[in-house]
């Protein structure tokens, strides 16, 4: 049986909520309670330059308020984040991020324009999608 072959766009999170680099700590902080969210892709004149993961604001979250008011969002983002094509397989993409120990991709459209990200629950949403419709070969 041949694999299907599916787009990691059709998992990817759409236009999610950003931040810049000049953010600080307590604005990362509460933008991602406030939606919810462990993942934030850092913005700069419309590309993404990295991302930042509730991990890395919890790390600095314990700083003195000092301290946490001379670092920004570009202190702690990972730089050059993992992306991908929105045509990218599925699969592929859930292994680079496996391989790369990473918990999100940036999903970029076909003229390199930052589309979505992509992250572990959407790739846990896509194999619950998966195997509850039929769509994995049986053992």
């Amino acid at each position: 049986m041949q694999p299907t072959r599916i787009p990691v766009e059709e998992f990817t999170t759409p236009d999610p909520i950003t931040a810049t680099e000049d953010m600080t700590i307590d604005d990362l902080s509460r933008l991602m309670q406030k939606h919810g969210i462990r993942h934030l892709p850092v913005v700069r004149n419309g590309a993404v330059v990295g991302v930042i993961s509730d991990r890395d604001v919890r790390l600095v979250a314990g700083l003195t308020v000092p301290e946490k008011l001379q670092v920004q969002a570009a202190d702690i983002m990972a730089a050059d984040p993992l992306t991908v094509s929105a045509a990218a397989p599925l699969d592929e993409v859930a292994l680079a991020m496996s391989e790369k120990k990473v918990g999100s991709v940036i999903v970029n459209d076909e003229d390199g324009r930052f589309l979505g990200i992509f992250t572990a629950t959407d790739a846990l949403n896509a194999l619950i999608e998966i195997v509850r419709s039929g769509g994995a070969p049986a053992a």
